[in-house]
């Protein structure tokens, strides 16, 4: 694209001015000491909501699975209505998420979210993770921040792996119902730097009558070198997945006593996923400034097999359908920032280029009957490219006020090749962003925030250039990027000791929610959009071995053209609560408790159907033998909730009903209670 070739001769004439001086170059910055399971203190965001989850959370709670990493988020929750080889299921401010739509997710700056995929636009696929790697998460929610772009509405995440571990780590996990659990990582000095190591292999049945029959593999090899103020790191990583698969299922069947709670209608759902990634990134920071530059490339398939309807489209075989890519992603990034002072006052200014392009050949969707294709509904080879620039200042005018101001620009071509006559072709499309952020104080320990900004997200490729839909008829192309703005006001406060808290107040409207339906292969569009809530966050460190985190988030989504239909979002959920308490290190016994609840949701437009509230609880209980060897029993829905991970509401078909289907609640229901012993020795 001209535009990428103009960023790219901007960004490469800035940074070569010299910024870097030899003699800063042994620069030595002092160590933080981090204390508690977020590090959120006073002066450390640019926004109430703004944070960072540290190694200590998250290798002291349980998770069920890799993708509740992103529940350590305040406002989160991460839910599964497929097997446990598919992406999670995201909910956040308002939003049911899908798999990823409107929350960016990044390990060490490499995007997850998976634009133009098979399943759904963002999906964000957290599975490959090895969570003992996972250094810290930093968050950020709302269209506040100039250096995230496509799918960052409602928020972000970057997932940081670490470069070093303390000692090495290998561990046996087993639990009921086939699970079977093995890690072995470590790191140690090669040359001048650092190799690290990690592999993972897992095995899981499930709870379900379908066994789920997981099997999972994952490793990580990085070479890293430096310290903060200068230093480099290479990063190789592999994932592969097999799995079987219970999708959600209708309420009547239950009812009905035709299968349990935990039964399948089709035996031949689950799917296969690899993803195989090379990254380099590298640093370097003195009091001029500094500067940052990653690149990456990944490989990846995905297959899935599913069938939500099952004989309502056809009655002889059957409704399931295989969602089919192949996909080559590359991209880099990168920023320079300079420190300097104006008129008196400190000043920050940085500039940024990310680019990305992905490959997609093909990206398909088959009808099939027990994974074995029938029929081709569509077929195509997409290359979409991206490029987004841009500035931001940060002025510190006095002592207690400062603000950070960016603009944003973003670029994308789309280019499709179709198996569907008149659905090929190109689109071009470009979206500025502005961004401000006021921030008061502190005073008596307290801070205020007022940001402000504008976003957007992409929409799946195939969209940009239809003309015809699977089924024949006329199709119209959508908006290729959807515009966003929001607003945030709010505060935190560390005025009570060992307690850090935070409560903000949003809004976020949407022009119009068009997403590619890919259980169906065409493209869709919604309304516009307003959502507004509340969170309060707050993490309390009462002595050196007992912690506390409590989180309350509130919101009221609606359509904001009237309709007929009736103006509820569906899926959105109303509240979200979670509790948690840390034991650590009394004596030789540790422990974790944490409850989680999300609130009834609206299931169609006009509220007439609506889902129950969902609250689980997990706890852990370690006992230390020694420095080296640790035995972990971890508990998960710990009282046995009987109740949903996800609700829908939609017309299926049973053999023997009415050609039309019945519409009918399909559900997922959350795993029941069950246990995991993990020995761990490190050496």
């Amino acid at each position: 694209m001209v535009f990428c070739n103009k960023c790219i001769g901007f960004l490469i004439i800035s940074l070569s001015v010299p910024c870097f001086s030899q003699a800063a170059d042994n620069l030595q910055l002092e160590p933080i000491t981090i204390t508690g399971h977020y590090d959120n203190a006073v002066g450390t965001s640019d926004a109430a909501s703004q944070g960072t989850v540290t190694a200590s959370l998250i290798q002291n709670r349980p998770t069920l699975r890799p993708g509740e990493l992103l529940e350590f988020v305040p406002g989160m929750i991460v839910s599964q209505h497929s097997g446990d080889g598919k992406a999670n299921q995201y909910y956040l401010r308002g939003f049911n998420l899908d798999h990823g739509t409107d929350f960016a997710t990044f390990v060490d700056d490499i995007p997850l979210n998976m634009r133009t995929n098979a399943h759904g636009q963002g999906y964000t696929d957290l599975n490959f993770l090895i969570p003992e790697l996972v250094n810290r998460i930093d968050y950020k929610k709302g269209p506040y921040f100039a250096d995230e772009g496509d799918f960052s509405s409602a928020g972000a995440a970057h997932i940081r792996l670490a470069n070093q571990l303390p000692q090495g780590i290998a561990s046996l996990s087993l639990g009921n119902r086939g699970y079977q659990r093995g890690v072995l990582a470590d790191s140690f000095n090669l040359a001048d730097g650092t190799l690290l190591y990690g592999l993972e292999i897992n095995r899981n049945d499930g709870p379900w009558e379908n066994a789920e029959k997981v099997k999972k593999y994952s490793g990580v090899l990085r070479y890293s070198s430096g310290d903060s103020n200068a230093g480099y790191n290479l990063t190789a990583m592999v994932y592969r997945n097999y799995w079987d698969a219970t999708d959600q299922i209708p309420l009547r069947t239950v009812q009905s006593g035709q299968i349990g709670r935990f039964g399948s209608l089709d035996s031949s759902d689950g799917g296969v996923a690899s993803r195989y990634s090379l990254s380099y990134a590298m640093h370097q920071r003195n009091k001029y400034g500094k500067f940052d530059f990653n690149a990456y490339a990944v490989q990846s398939r995905l297959d899935l097999y599913s069938n939500f309807t099952f004989f309502l489209n056809n009655p002889v075989d059957g409704d399931q359908f295989n969602q089919s890519e192949r996909r080559l992603l590359g991209g880099f990034n990168l920023g320079q920032t300079w420190f300097t002072t104006l008129a008196g006052m400190d000043m920050q200014n940085k500039i940024g280029l990310q680019v990305r392009y992905d490959d997609l050949s093909p990206v398909a969707l088959y009808n099939t009957v027990a994974r074995q294709r029938i029929s081709l509904v569509r077929k195509d080879s997409v290359k979409e490219a991206s490029a987004g620039i841009y500035a931001e200042n940060t002025m510190q005018w006095q002592q207690k006020f400062r603000t950070v101001a960016g603009l944003r620009y973003d670029a994308y071509s789309f280019d499709v090749a179709s198996s569907i006559a008149g659905n090929s072709g190109s689109a071009h499309d470009g979206i500025f962003s502005p961004k401000i952020s006021l921030i008061f104080g502190p005073w008596v320990k307290t801070e205020f925030f007022i940001n402000y900004g504008k976003g957007f997200h992409s929409n799946d490729a195939r969209g940009t250039t239809q003309t015809q839909l699977p089924s024949g008829g006329a199709a119209t192309p959508v908006t290729p990027l959807v515009s966003t703005h929001g607003g945030e006001i709010g505060l935190r406060t560390e005025i009570v000791p060992g307690l850090q808290s935070s409560l903000a107040f949003w809004q976020l409207n949407i022009a119009s929610e068009l997403v590619f339906v890919g259980d169906a292969g065409e493209t869709e569009a919604s309304r516009s959009s307003k959502r507004q809530g509340v969170e309060w966050n707050n993490h309390y460190i009462a002595n050196d071995w007992l912690l506390f985190d409590f989180d309350y988030a509130a919101s009221h989504a609606r359509y904001s053209e009237n309709d007929a239909a009736g103006n509820y979002i569906p899926g959105a959920i109303d509240r979200v609560a979670s509790f948690g308490a840390s034991v650590n290190n009394l004596g030789k016994w540790s422990a974790a408790f944490q409850l989680r609840h999300f609130g009834p949701r609206p299931l169609i437009e006009d509220n007439s159907v609506r889902s129950k509230s969902t609250t689980v609880a997990y706890a852990r209980v370690a006992y230390k033998f020694n420095q080296k060897a640790n035995l972990a029993l971890d508990i998960f829905n710990l009282f046995n909730s009987q109740a949903s991970d996800i609700d829908y509401y939609y017309e299926s078909r049973l053999n023997g009903e009415a050609a039309t289907g019945v519409a009918d609640t399909h559900f997922h229901p959350v795993e029941p209670i069950s246990a995991r012993l993990t020995f761990s020795y490190k050496f």
